[in-house]
């Protein structure tokens, strides 16, 4: 019996190491999102159409990839659930996209960094999902970080902004709990259409096509990380405990950060660093718990 066990533990940690890649690769793509969207001149809604255009056809083909390995078991059918996950994840997105042009990216990043305790806290108001102790004292001290940030934001104009990423990720936190609770839905084909309603919206709403040959490059480059990133995420999420995709999901703060320092020479002003070093401190102190009560559950 041991002879023919231990053949599979390379695999295993074969594995798991190509998880971690894939998901630490996911988080700095997903991290360039604030410099592309400052980076590029036109208007929210435009940017969104243009990423919406372009993510959704790499993500359907992927799908269909995915459907096509799997003998066609994975459904297609998105039923109310999954249209509705559609829906509320482009709203989510618009947000988003609209956020970074009105304030620093560092802002942003850190306040979407919350999501996870206000998911936390929105599923013990609507579904009673326990909310542990640990969950509440994190999300107690990021909310007195974030509260530093949006209130420097009422002296120099950045407050719209912040409002934003805060109304963002209220919507993705809603947007977690409705893939757990939604878990028969085809989630990844949901973020297809929903890329494509972003698409249809910004075609009639907006001149998608009145853009620089710049813009065009950047929009393309944009839509090709939104989709290279949600797709690392997938497959790595596969391979490693959920615990750890969480932990290393957050590095897409630090890089989003230093992206934009490096990139667009954004600095962020005092408030936002203290502010965000103290959400930071929350979110790598409670993801790095997680953790390693996992490990040692597993050990």
């Amino acid at each position: 019996m041991p002879e023919k066990l231990a053949p599979a533990a390379p695999d295993t940690a074969a594995e798991r190491t190509l998880g971690i890649i894939l998901v630490s690769a996911s988080a700095i793509a997903f991290a360039l999102t604030g410099v592309l969207t400052k980076s590029i001149h036109a208007d929210p809604l435009t940017i969104t159409c243009w990423r919406g255009f372009v993510g959704s056809i790499l993500i359907t083909l992927y799908v269909l990839w995915r459907r096509r390995r799997s003998g066609g078991r994975e459904s297609l059918k998105l039923g109310w659930r999954g249209w509705l996950l559609a829906i509320e994840g482009a709203a989510a997105s618009i947000a988003f996209i609209s956020a970074f042009k009105f304030t620093y990216v560092a802002n942003v990043a850190v306040i979407y960094a919350t999501s996870p305790f206000i998911a936390a806290l929105l599923a013990f108001v609507l579904v009673r999902e326990k909310f542990r102790l640990q969950t509440m004292v994190a999300a107690a001290v990021s909310l007195c970080g974030v509260a530093i940030m949006v209130g420097a934001g009422l002296g120099n104009g950045h407050l719209f902004g912040d409002g934003l990423a805060l109304l963002m990720t209220a919507g993705s936190a809603l947007y977690m709990i409705m893939v757990r609770a939604f878990r028969d839905s085809p989630v990844v084909w949901a973020g297809a259409v929903s890329a494509f309603l972003l698409f249809v919206l910004g075609w009639f709403v907006t001149d998608p096509l009145a853009v620089s040959a710049r813009d065009v490059v950047l929009l393309g480059a944009f839509g090709c990380s939104f989709a290279m990133a949600s797709i690392l995420w997938t497959e790595g999420s596969r391979l490693i405990p959920s615990a750890e995709a969480g932990l290393l999901g957050s590095a897409e703060v630090p890089f989003a950060i230093l992206f934009a320092l490096v990139f667009l020479g954004e600095a962020p002003p005092l408030a936002s660093v203290i502010g965000g070093a103290i959400v930071l401190c929350a979110v790598f102190a409670h993801a790095g718990r997680d953790w390693l009560k996992a490990k040692s559950a597993r050990s």
